[in-house]
């Protein structure tokens, strides 16, 4: 496998290679000034400490300075290449005509895409993993990719196929880390979030439901996919590691496991089907209400009011029809009638106070046409937050990850409030569109965070790329108001719990959670780097669980046992049966189980009875852990036939 990349999930892709799945792992990254420091991760703590001493020690006896392409082998199953830019020899001396798969994981999207053009004609047969931020540019790379690997595989004659067959997997997987990491960050700023799956079309909607009160049962949904920490909402409770012991998280837990997780939230699977692609919504548009603030609806309407009473009493007064006496009202309204010289008295004060009512006209249709004027004058400027607002989160940041969680709470219809200092930051166009207010500023600097009604928030997101800045916020926000949810995003893990840890002493009345980007999006990209078959990932606090298609075949632990018997807990567990073989042999029917399945619309079969027996020739959509994973798609470990180390 090889990795490239220039911060920290390229590092901790590797390492997850590495310490979960086996993999021998050739890491490019540029050169020690330039890189940033990679995250220590697991188990890989004391090879890593050693690795930096063998790379500082190297250094040290080398003479000056090192040519581009420099390569270092510190012990074990990682080589460290170092090149300032992925050029054709240096992914050729990193070995990718020879690789099963590449991951290129440059926060620098056109990088990525240059690196796999490349890569791909040095190698029609390699596995592709690109992370890219921008969705439709990402679909049309990964088509160009694939085609160009087919083009390539029908000029190999040399009886191997390519897609689905035995001899290669040439897939390319395009993968963003903010879509990864959103709905995590999301949901732990608000309870309760549904996190979904999609992919060709292929949808999983799992939701976070809150323990039962007293005397209620629970949904368990299609499935319980994982327990809550028990300590979920309680602001000393664990962090939801895999370090929390007993009290943090358990992934695919079994029936008795749920029964006995009395107090906890789960997370269950609440649909599995086929969804047609999304359309997007066409250009957006002004709301007619934003034209007019609620003042001066109001000044309409008491004006509305005043014509109708007008109309009513010069009925009562001059006995003429109703349509005769609102159009006489009307006249005298804009002043364009005749005196009523002559007339009853009453439809002479009638007509005075008609012709005041004229003048209290005028200025509010002015009013109405100058606010009108200026809506659509500022309809690309930036809201500003309203003064009652409350209850709302306070987004600070919105570059990449920001931008995907805002578009995430706008989904929830959840209030946001962003804060960023760049006035030039990609999400502001977002927010533009969706009428979020934004406050522009440094969120170090006095005022700013109080600009964004702080202290009436329900919570923080601090999501900026820059760590101290993130600390500082969530710091400066407890001062204004200790018992605030923080939410902090973090690139180092083991420096996210520690400044969860701290935080939690520090003020043990209020929610705190911190959350590793690289830590959220690893496991679905080394899942990606094994091949097509991975779906996604959905996040359970601070693990990850994840979605595979699978074709059953050539996997002992799933060949030839029932639905009940292939489930290993903690491990994975069968979701459903795709629709392609089940034309050929119905679950609910003989020759392999009996029980009644239920049949979704798309084609899927969900709801398997345990006794249907997994034959070969079935394909079917499971979750899993990573190390469960591991077990089942990890090359070393079934040449091997080790069994996977404790999730």
């Amino acid at each position: 496998m090889v990795v490239a990349g220039d911060d920290a999930l390229a590092h901790r892709l590797a390492a997850e290679l590495r310490g979960v799945y086996g993999e021998r792992v050739t890491l490019v990254v540029p050169p020690a000034q330039r890189r940033v420091r990679p995250p220590v991760v697991g188990r890989a703590r004391g090879s890593t400490l050693f690795d930096r001493v063998s790379a500082a020690v190297n250094r040290a006896a080398g003479n000056g300075e090192a040519p581009p392409g420099r390569t270092t082998e510190p012990p074990g199953s990682e080589r460290v290449l170092e090149a300032a830019e992925l050029t054709e020899a240096v992914l050729a001396e990193a070995g990718v005509e020879r690789a099963a798969a590449l991951a290129l994981v440059h926060d620098d999207d056109e990088a990525n895409i240059r690196a796999a053009l490349t890569a791909r004609r040095l190698n029609p047969r390699l596995r592709l993993v690109i992370r890219l931020y921008n969705r439709r540019l990402g679909e049309h790379i990964k088509e160009l990719l694939d085609q160009a690997s087919a083009l390539a595989a029908d000029g190999i004659d040399d009886g191997t196929t390519g897609g689905d067959g035995g001899g290669f997997d040439a897939s390319t997987t395009v993968l963003s880390d903010a879509d990864t990491a959103a709905p995590a960050l999301a949901a732990t700023a608000v309870a309760g979030t549904s996190k979904v799956v999609q992919t060709d079309g292929l949808m999983l909607r799992a939701v976070e439901r809150p323990p039962p009160g007293p005397g209620e049962v629970a949904d368990p949904g299609l499935c319980t996919l994982a327990l809550l920490s028990a300590t979920t909402n309680d602001p000393a409770g664990a962090d939801g590691s895999e370090s929390s012991g007993p009290q943090g998280p358990r992934l695919l837990p079994d029936e008795r496991a749920v029964a006995a997780a009395t107090g906890r939230g789960t997370v269950v699977l609440e649909t599995v089907s086929y969804t047609a692609p999304a359309v997007s919504g066409g250009r957006s548009v002004l709301p007619f209400g934003s034209l007019l603030s609620r003042r001066l609806r109001w000044s309409f309407a008491g004006l509305v009011g005043c014509v109708i009473g007008l109309a009513v009493a010069s009925m009562a007064v001059t006995r003429e029809p109703p349509l005769q006496a609102t159009y006489l009202t009307l006249l005298d309204l804009f002043a364009i009638n005749n005196p009523a010289i002559g007339e009853p008295v009453g439809r002479q004060v009638l007509q005075l106070f008609s012709g005041l009512v004229g003048l209290l006209l005028l200025p509010v249709l002015l009013a109405a046409v100058l606010e009108a004027l200026g809506t659509f004058r500022s309809g690309s400027a930036l809201r500003k937050p309203p003064r009652g607002l409350s209850g709302h989160v306070v987004l600070l940041g919105v570059g990449k990850i920001g931008t995907r969680v805002l578009a995430r709470l706008r989904e929830l219809n959840i209030p946001v409030v962003c804060v960023e200092a760049d006035p030039e930051a990609r999400g502001l166009a977002l927010a533009r569109r969706l009428r979020v207010p934004v406050v522009l500023g440094d969120v170090t600097q006095e005022g700013v965070l109080e600009a964004a009604k702080i202290h009436r928030a329900h919570s923080l997101l601090a999501l900026t790329s820059a760590d101290t800045t993130n600390l500082e916020a969530a710091l400066y926000a407890r001062t204004v108001r200790p018992d605030l949810r923080v939410v902090l995003r973090l690139y180092d893990d083991d420096f996210a719990t520690a400044v969860y840890r701290t935080l939690r002493a520090a003020h043990p009345q209020a929610l705190t959670r911190s959350r590793s980007v690289s830590h959220l999006t690893a496991p679905a990209f080394a899942g990606a780097m094994m091949g097509r078959q991975i779906l996604g990932a959905i996040p359970v606090e601070r693990r990850v669980l994840l979605f595979a298609a699978i074709d059953v075949g050539g996997h002992a632990q799933l060949e030839g046992r029932t639905v009940g018997e292939a489930f290993r807990a903690g491990a994975w567990r069968v979701l459903a049966l795709e629709a392609g073989v089940v034309g050929r042999r119905d679950p609910a029917g003989g020759g392999g189980g009996g029980g009644v399945s239920q049949r979704a619309p798309s084609g899927l079969v969900w709801d398997l009875p345990p006794s249907y027996v997994l034959r070969a020739e079935d394909r079917v959509v499971l979750a899993a852990t990573r190390r469960g994973l591991a077990e089942l798609l990890g090359r070393r470990v079934r040449e091997r036939a080790v069994g996977p180390p404790g999730e």
